[in-house]
């Protein structure tokens, strides 16, 4: 993930998280890599020891066929957001947005689904 400076953001679209129970990995965590399809380039779906599941940025395994090593500390927690709602933008990757609510929730928001990034 890249460094950014504050930036914000509106939601302009309505998303709902479509996963509950999030997969939650640090780094050296082994996973096991399952090569299903994805609308989204640039994202893995992996298995925890734990036995949950989800969506990871593929760089942030590293691969040996279909296990890999976690590379970083990641949370694949998704934010349901509605039109209007107001996001401070943390991280960016692969066409998802790292955000945090006014309230203080933290997690992903698909980036088509918010409007003009302000610096603030």
């Amino acid at each position: 993930m890249k460094s950014r400076q504050q930036e914000s953001c509106r939601v302009i679209t309505d998303y709902q998280s479509a996963y509950p129970d999030p997969i939650v990995l640090s780094v050296g965590d082994e996973v096991t890599i399952d090569d299903r399809e994805s609308e989204w380039s640039g994202w893995i779906w992996c298995t925890s020891r734990q036995g949950r599941s989800g969506w990871v940025p593929e760089k942030y395994v590293r691969r040996n066929g279909s296990s890999g090593t976690v590379l970083r500390d990641y949370d694949a927690t998704e934010l349901s957001v509605t039109k209007g709602d107001a996001l401070t933008i943390i991280d960016e990757e692969s066409g998802w947005l790292l955000c945090r609510t006014a309230d203080g929730r933290l997690g992903w928001v698909p980036k088509q689904n918010v409007g003009p990034v302000r610096k603030t």
